[in-house]
């Protein structure tokens, strides 16, 4: 499953192109809880058509109510209703600023959040986005309230959307992508979770018992050696790199190498001895220090328990989804920590795990 703003973009360019009415609409603020993030968009189409979401659907409904002939059919229009997609320059609305709008909307208590909608989007300038997040350029795109025009061009630093009076910033990136070293049954949970989750999917493993049975469809598969993958790979700060082999010849050098780069995550499967174990053998033998091995995570994954494959991949996606979004995880959290503060109350029951007496 591709990133959900260039799927919303580029259905949006071929409606323009197809000659069809339509609007783009962006999430640009939120106040108390809210369905969707800042930044979130969705298209509609004068077809009443819809792609990407700025909500639970009841926002996106009236959306097509308003601006579509969706609803026309088979029923009378309100004569003070616009069914039509306007022109001219864009507008803000707002959704649950009272409880009842709340209520009708679906949105969660005290929530509100603010639309930029902007009308028949220029064809030729979507072709362009597109085209450049198709090649994995990040793209920082600019609109003028008072009048609609938009500029876009190439950007090197990912940042929050901004708006105030006069135009809306809002910064699209290529895919996140994700690169798994080992092609077993964790890596088809792993990797299938990572798809729905808008990740661009590599897996590598040279191993052909490994690699001849793989089977997860839209993951890409290369049999060359991890590092030299991890080189090519070019990992930036929209990659991860996750080896789940076990094996050292395998993940060492290929993890060594995503950590001279820019990955938000790198991590690598195993016990705590088995990390310990691998990063003794980094410091010892391939002249690695301590510092140099900080940013790698092991155990991997949040500590919920997990027994299967499908448990265990649950627990790595949850952690690299809140590395990804800036959330700090609580250390009760953490697999290794977890893992050792089980054991001392499993031979000492006295001990409190959690503030709970065992």
């Amino acid at each position: 499953m591709e990133n959900i703003d260039v799927m919303v973009l580029r259905t949006l360019r071929n409606w323009r192109f197809e000659g069809k009415r339509a609007l783009l609409a962006t999430v640009v603020r939120t106040w108390g809880s809210s369905p969707r993030p800042i930044g979130s968009i969705m298209a509609l189409c004068e077809t009443g058509a819809v792609v990407g979401s700025v909500s639970g659907g009841c926002i996106e409904d009236d959306l097509i109510y308003r601006f579509t002939q969706a609803y026309a059919v088979g029923q009378a229009a309100q004569p003070d209703q616009e069914t039509t997609i306007p022109s001219g320059a864009p507008q803000r609305v707002k959704y649950g600023i009272t409880a009842d709008e709340a209520h009708r909307f679906g949105l969660p208590c005290g929530g509100t959040l603010e639309l930029l909608l902007e009308f028949d989007p220029d064809a030729a300038l979507l072709d362009g986005l597109v085209k450049s997040l198709e090649t994995g350029q990040l793209m920082q795109r600019s609109t003028v309230l008072d009048t609609g025009a938009v500029t876009q061009h190439p950007s090197d630093t990912p940042t929050e959307l901004s708006i105030d009076d006069v135009q809306l910033v809002n910064t699209f990136g290529p895919e996140y992508r994700m690169l798994l070293i080992g092609a077993g049954q964790l890596t088809e949970y792993l990797a299938t979770m990572a798809l729905f989750n808008g990740f661009a999917v590599t897996v590598c493993d040279p191993r052909e018992e490994y690699s001849g049975a793989w089977g997860v469809p839209n993951v890409a598969l290369t049999k060359d050696m991890p590092d030299d993958v991890v080189i090519g790979f070019k990992p930036d700060r929209r990659s991860c790199v996750i080896a789940l082999t076990h094996d050292p010849k395998l993940d060492d050098l290929a993890l060594l190498e995503a950590l001279e780069t820019d990955a938000f995550y790198v991590g690598a499967i195993g016990s705590r001895r088995n990390n310990d174990a691998r990063r003794q053998r980094m410091i010892e033998h391939l002249d690695k220090t301590e510092a140099e091995l900080e940013r790698l995570r092991g155990p991997i994954g949040i500590y919920i328990g997990s027994k299967t494959p499908a448990e265990i991949a649950v627990s790595i996606m949850a952690e690299v989804l809140a590395v990804k979004n800036g959330v700090p995880l609580p250390r009760d959290m953490d697999v290794a920590y977890a893992k050792n503060t089980q054991e001392i109350a499993h031979n000492d029951p006295g001990v409190l795990v959690c503030g709970i007496r065992p």
